[in-house]
């Protein structure tokens, strides 16, 4: 398995990959692997020649007071994992590689899609991800990008973008992988106590009511939020920052489900910050 550190050695050995005519996916990280993660590099694999994991703590999408510094990171048992997988080359750089000296560019997706969910609890965040992806994009060359059904807004944002921009690269959204509890696997779980794991069910399991009741024929969404809020509020180590339900794609308000939808929460186990969603219809 190849590792780059460069932009300049990873874009020209990517342009003579695409010489060659090898189809490249790209999994963009941040490290701290996990088993959600190793689904990505196989789905990878399994539609491309050669599999790019971009390992880098983006800076530009954390703001004020949030969990840069904190953010665990642990390259060699990440590229032991990687390995494992199949995974062909990582690209490992640093923050000033990535954002040198006078760095003043950046893709900003306005419009709706960017203000709601975890787009409004943090106003920069989807600024840093469109640009440290459209920098991946182009360092990479990829064909084919993955990422997790688990940042579904995520997901939107960057399939918006990457039309808007003509960018020559298909996203795939691969589904959320979780624990046998139920727990959507997460690299900021290793910030939880044992009792605050014990804890964070709480969300797959008010996920698990709300589709539960829509399978019996609910098609409310307030309904539908209101049973996922209750359950939430009956956890003491929880704090709710949303509970929301909307169109998906389109992230548009809806009253009834009666298209395909996403319900999506954050919530606050401690000083953890968790995110997990089910798609409805």
């Amino acid at each position: 398995m190849k590792i780059f550190r460069t932009v300049k050695e990873m874009q020209e050995f990517a342009l003579r990959l695409k010489q060659e005519g090898r189809r490249i996916g790209l999994v963009p990280t941040m490290g701290a692997l996990h088993e959600g993660h190793l689904t990505l590099m196989r789905a990878a694999k399994e539609a491309t020649d050669f599999v790019i994991a971009s390992v880098f703590v983006n800076p530009t999408q954390f703001g004020p007071n949030e969990d840069f510094d904190a953010y665990p990171r642990r390259f060699e048992e990440d590229c032991r994992k990687l390995e494992s997988v199949g995974v062909d080359a990582v690209f490992h750089p640093e923050p000033d590689e990535m954002y040198p000296q006078g760095f003043c560019t950046y893709v900003n997706v306005e419009g709706d899609i960017t203000h709601k969910l975890c787009g409004a609890q943090r106003p920069i965040h989807f600024r840093g991800v469109a640009t440290v992806v459209t920098k991946l994009f182009n360092i990479t060359q990829a064909d084919e990008a993955f990422f997790g059904q688990k940042d579904a807004q995520q997901v939107v944002v960057v399939c918006r973008f990457v039309q808007d921009l003509n960018l020559p690269v298909h996203i795939n959204m691969v589904p959320i992988v979780r624990e046998e509890s139920g727990l959507a696997r997460s690299s900021r779980n290793v910030y939880l106590s044992p009792e605050e794991k014990t804890a964070a069910l709480v969300l797959s399991r008010s996920l698990r009511l709300a589709k539960d009741a829509y399978e019996k024929g609910e098609r409310n969404a307030a309904v539908l939020k209101a049973l996922v809020t209750k359950e939430i509020e009956g956890e003491p180590l929880a704090s709710i920052d949303y509970v929301d339900l909307f169109s998906f794609p389109a992230l548009e308000a809806i009253e009834t489900v009666d298209e395909k939808s996403l319900l999506a929460l954050a919530v606050r186990i401690g000083k953890t910050r968790l995110i997990d969603n089910i798609i409805l219809g």
